[in-house]
């Protein structure tokens, strides 16, 4: 009896003091490592891992982690010179075309990376959509995305990052970690310009409004981590527009949704952010001017942002400026316009007016941080070195966007439009 007493009371300090060690990863990538396996611990994983013939190749690296935010530090370079972009779990920019210019050369980059499942309690789970399963946004494993012309890894250093200022996402296909080439969002662009201490916790999905985002229970698994001191910026409007039950419609459930976002987050001591939904490529006959395709919907998430003391960014304005800046046809270079077998298994031509692709979900990022900065939100002491202040009237060039393509291609457009 006292040995069987012995052994359950060593069993639950071993618990505790395991529990409180940090659980600190270290990568030696010039040597050998494994696949990764589910279950497993660590290892290659989605594409094959690189090798004499491949030495620089496009690669993937996956750890197996507990939910929450991960402070990532990576040397860069190898024998020859390289060229090398991270991206981390659902192909959110982290860093952006690193250069080495000579064998041997290094550069240390950091940055915070947001992981988790779908386990909100035991009991309680997060409904995800079908298509979502087989993101890498969801599972068990926190994985980065090593590409390039010739990305180089010498090491990967992963430890758990508690006390950084998280950053919450809400909303629809226009703010989401999309899975898939050619589409992106200003929620997996937004990461790039973030020092180590913001993390950038994206929860939204394709197609959803304010109800199916709650009735998903994705708020609630905000709930769970939100802290004071953290933020939530809330974008909905694009699918909301076509809820058409007694009740809906812009002037009342949408603001009662939002009043619930308000409520909600401010339990918490954290601070909520809206942003007036961004807009569609639909021009007026003349080819110049911009529709408005949203009705009364961003004018009712002012009107709550006006009587809830609501700090606002308002992409609407920002994105209809940033439309007619590039023009009729130069703004098809901000979404999915792309001709028939740009992609692998894509017969068709690619014509969305909603969806952006890698540098127009990067311009509306900018407009974002923009946004930011006209609030004053402290978070703004947290950009990066190499971030240059921006102009919407004055978007940057497409044809100098460095995004090196993933090799995971859908043709078929997210959901929502």
């Amino acid at each position: 009896m006292k040995k069987e007493l012995l052994i359950l009371i060593l069993g639950i300090w071993f618990c505790h003091t395991s529990a409180q060690t940090p659980m600190i990863y270290d990568f030696d990538m010039t040597k050998p490592q494994p696949i990764y396996k589910i279950g497993g611990d660590y290892g290659y994983d989605v594409l094959p891992a690189p090798d004499k013939k491949r030495p620089m190749a496009p690669f993937y690296f996956s750890v197996k982690v507990p939910d929450g935010n991960y402070h990532v530090t990576i040397t860069l370079g190898g024998k020859k010179n390289s060229n090398t972009t991270v991206r981390a779990e659902g192909r959110r920019l982290m860093v952006e075309a690193v250069t080495t210019k000579k064998a041997h050369e290094t550069v240390e980059v950091e940055f915070v990376v947001n992981k988790r499942s779908t386990y909100i309690t035991a009991d309680k789970q997060v409904k995800i959509k079908k298509r979502e399963k087989d993101y890498l946004t969801w599972d068990e494993k926190l994985t980065l995305e090593f590409n390039g012309p010739n990305p180089a890894v010498k090491k990967i250093h992963i430890e758990p990052a508690n006390n950084v200022t998280t950053v919450y996402l809400c909303g629809n296909s226009t703010v989401v970690d999309q899975a898939y080439e050619p589409w992106a969002s200003w929620g997996q662009l937004i990461t790039r310009w973030f020092d180590a201490s913001v993390a950038i916790a994206n929860h939204a999905e394709s197609g959803l409004t304010c109800r199916t985002f709650i009735n998903s229970f994705r708020l609630d698994q905000i709930m769970q981590t939100l802290k004071a001191g953290d933020y939530v910026f809330v974008e909905f409007g694009h699918n909301d527009e076509k809820e058409h039950a007694p009740g809906d419609g812009a002037w009342y459930h949408y603001q009662y949704m939002l009043k619930t976002f308000v409520d909600k987050v401010r339990s918490k001591g954290a601070t909520i952010v809206f942003c007036t939904p961004t807009q569609r490529r639909s021009f007026e006959t003349d080819g110049r001017t911009l529709k408005n395709t949203h009705g009364d919907f961003p004018a009712a998430m002012k009107d709550v942002a006006r009587r809830e003391n609501v700090l606002l960014i308002d992409l609407n304005a920002m994105t209809k400026t940033l439309f007619e800046a590039c023009g009729f046809e130069g703004s098809k270079h901000l979404l999915v316009h792309y001709p028939a077998n740009t992609f692998p298994g894509q017969t068709k031509a690619l014509e969305d007016n909603t969806h952006f692709n890698p540098f127009g979900a990067g311009q509306v990022a900018k407009c974002v941080v923009m946004g930011m900065k006209e609030l004053g939100l402290p978070l703004v002491q947290h950009l990066r070195a190499d971030w240059q202040d921006y102009n919407p009237a004055q978007p940057d060039d497409w044809q100098k966007c460095q995004w090196p393509t993933a090799q995971m291609f859908e043709n078929q457009k997210p959901d929502g439009n």
